[in-house]
């Protein structure tokens, strides 16, 4: 799951607190009209459940095919990257009004060093997420991925001031329960047919992953708050798109020094698809990516950072589904129980997201009034 995975500002890092965002980020367009909006919140909510669903599906089709390099499966999380200078050419954010004050850029030498450790913090982060996607059924990774929520409840309280109300509180422990359930089944070795043991260590990679993902996405929040001081749609891009080019680099040179890249040859050879289903394969999983990147980001340009981060948890359960379709995981007993709850942590999880979203939206109408009385 990328940066990444399962991609989210979430993999862009947004703010969660609503007054904030709605204050920081800029208007959708106005100048759309409404079927047109809607057109483009359908079109991107396609991008982000696709992408994300079918880059996870992939890369364990990558995995029961032959395929066997974790460096390979890290690389191609981010390396089809470039892709998204297609919507920072498309739509750059337009510029601010001369009277308006603007936030001068910090030192790019500043940013540098911030790009370039969030960049190996997500590199290591994808390499997780590619062992336990290796060594636990892909229904199991995905309900695990869930807790990606509880974690960045957590961080969010220490490094951006989240308050952990009621809801955040009830959805973190829905979650933990829901892994832990999935921690002591018995059917460890799933459909993947790994021992107990890898299946343990998958387990504790693919929870430490997702503990990691949401560390960079408070990260990504604080950079946006203390150091740019501005999240306009081209900022949230090129943040995305120097982490991603620091994460590829990092992986070409665990391809190289790991040495998995003298057994690529062989591994395409022996790929039960063949050799032009590998590479596509590979393709695939680095488009798919990047496509949930664009809905991510072409939904909060549109709608709002809360709307993109809800729609993309919407796809961690919808993975399980199609798992027992295609790779015909196992949903009986503990798996199902720890999906109901993992669901149950969502909605609790998004209700309190849409309690901040009526709230600023109140704040944002009494500011208007406020505004044209005294004018």
């Amino acid at each position: 799951m990328d940066e990444f995975h399962r991609v989210d500002l979430h993999r862009a890092g947004f703010s969660n607190d609503a007054t904030e965002t709605y204050q920081a980020l800029p208007p959708k367009p106005s100048s759309l009209k409404r079927w047109q909006w809607w057109f483009l919140v359908a079109l991107n909510v396609f991008f982000l459940l696709a992408g994300q669903t079918s880059a996870t599906l992939l890369g364990r089709f990558y995995y029961d095919q032959g395929g066997n390099s974790k460096w390979m499966a890290t690389l191609v999380q981010t390396a089809a990257f470039p892709i998204l200078f297609i919507p920072l050419l498309l739509f750059p954010s337009k510029q601010p009004p001369p009277s308006t004050a603007i936030t001068p850029r910090p030192p790019y030498f500043k940013i540098a060093i911030i790009y370039t450790a969030l960049g190996l913090i997500i590199a290591g982060d994808n390499l997780m997420y590619s062992y336990g996607l290796l060594y636990v059924p892909v229904s199991t990774y995905s309900l695990i991925c869930a807790t990606q929520l509880a974690f960045n409840a957590i961080f969010s309280y220490y490094l951006n001031s989240q308050k952990f109300t009621a809801p955040i509180l009830n959805s973190v422990i829905l979650l933990t329960l829901s892994a832990a359930l999935l921690g002591f089944n018995e059917d460890s070795e799933g459909s993947t047919g790994v021992s107990k043991g890898k299946y343990v260590l998958g387990f504790i990679l693919t929870l430490g992953a997702s503990a990691t993902y949401s560390l960079v996405l408070s990260l990504m929040q604080l950079t946006f708050e203390k150091v740019i001081r501005r999240e306009t749609f081209s900022i949230v891009l090129e943040m995305q798109i120097y982490t991603s080019l620091v994460a590829t680099c990092a992986a070409v040179v665990g391809l190289f020094s790991s040495g998995e890249w003298k057994t690529l040859t062989s591994e395409m050879e022996g790929y039960a698809k063949g050799k032009l289903s590998y590479v596509m394969t590979l393709v695939w999983i680095a488009l798919c990516w990047q496509l949930a990147s664009v809905g991510v980001v072409g939904l909060i340009f549109v709608v709002s950072s809360l709307f993109s981060n809800v729609i993309s948890t919407l796809a961690l359960p919808v993975v399980p589904i199609f798992a027992v379709i295609f790779f015909h995981d196992k949903m009986e007993g503990i798996k199902i129980i720890a999906m109901l709850i993992a669901i149950q942590g969502f909605a609790s999880y998004i209700y309190q997201h849409y309690i901040d979203d009526t709230e600023a939206k109140k704040s944002a109408r009494h500011a208007e009034r406020v505004s044209s009385h005294g004018s």
